[in-house]
């Protein structure tokens, strides 16, 4: 996965200066942000959005982005080839409660909304997306009546997310035991409608196959012939795209892994070369980024 670390712990969350950028303990992640910062006009920044740049909240409806995010965005966007919110959301969504829409500055922005099907463009402010899976509007009629059988678990709710659907535990009594419960028939109902379960903090999302964040970032630095890639995330659904920054670091695209500190997700701040203060650590270092840059 990465190289053979120094004795610098990456691991510890980064508090220093706004201008100060945290240094990679990894060589690999060392590698990645000095191509970043030799190269702007070549570099993808790719950036998960719930726990990223928003806060977790217990209704996902109410997510907005850190206060600071757009105007840190806004900074770094013109000085870098591309910054790509890569998201389980739909983009238009992402984009209300990101606040993206018609922001100066931000013409380099893209949001790659439900594990990249959808795209929407700050240059031109349209999202553009292929028809929806059938599968996700049978699995949806269907939740009900499972989550009654299952026990009707107090506080669960069912978030409507057109191209996916997601039931959310953090509202129940005991949110650990409703998410195991619900796992293993939430997984039958989804390979009965060609979907698959993807599980996160507290939540478990039916969605199509295919989809991920690993592909959506992949394909998108491809498009735009990246020559460097970072990627922040904080839950189990940016595993695929660590794991792509990773391929893509075989393939000679030197990346860099940030990991939007979490207690409740440990497995990316075990592979992340750099930990921030969640969202605002994130905001921290995208201000860094920008003032260091040209």
């Amino acid at each position: 996965m990465g190289s053979p670390t120094d004795s610098t712990d990456p691991k510890t969350p980064d508090t220093r200066a706004a201008d100060d950028l945290p240094t990679p303990a990894a060589r690999a992640g060392r590698e990645g942000l000095e191509a970043l910062l030799a190269r702007p006009d070549k570099a993808l920044v790719g950036l998960d959005f719930d726990g990223t740049l928003a806060p977790i909240v217990a209704d996902p409806e109410q997510a907005r982005a850190h206060p600071d995010a757009v105007a840190a965005l806004a900074a770094l966007a013109p000085k870098v080839a591309s910054v790509a919110v890569v998201t389980g959301r739909p983009a238009g969504v992402a984009v209300r409660n990101g606040g993206f829409a018609g922001v100066p500055g931000l013409e380099h922005l893209v949001v790659l909304g439900h594990y990249g099907a959808e795209r929407w463009d700050a240059v031109t402010g349209t999202v553009s997306a292929p028809a929806p899976h059938p599968g996700v509007a049978a699995a949806r009629a269907e939740l009900p009546g499972l989550l009654d059988r299952v026990g009707a678990w107090q506080g669960t709710w069912i978030e409507e997310k057109g191209r996916a659907v997601a039931v959310h535990t953090r509202r129940a009594g005991d949110p650990q035991a409703a998410f195991e419960a619900l796992r293993e028939p939430l997984t039958d109902l989804a390979t009965r409608h060609g979907l698959i379960v993807e599980p996160g903090r507290m939540v478990l999302e039916l969605r199509p196959p295919g989809m991920d964040k690993g592909v959506a970032l992949t394909e998108y630095a491809r498009q735009i012939g990246a020559g460097s890639v970072l990627y922040a995330g904080d839950d189990l659904g940016d595993l695929p795209a660590y794991t792509a920054v990773d391929k893509l670091r075989d393939t000679g695209v030197p990346g860099l892994l940030v990991c939007s500190g979490s207690d409740e997700v440990t497995e990316l701040r075990d592979r992340a070369d750099v930990v921030v203060d969640g969202p605002e650590g994130v905001v921290r270092l995208l201000r860094a980024l920008a003032d260091r840059l040209p």
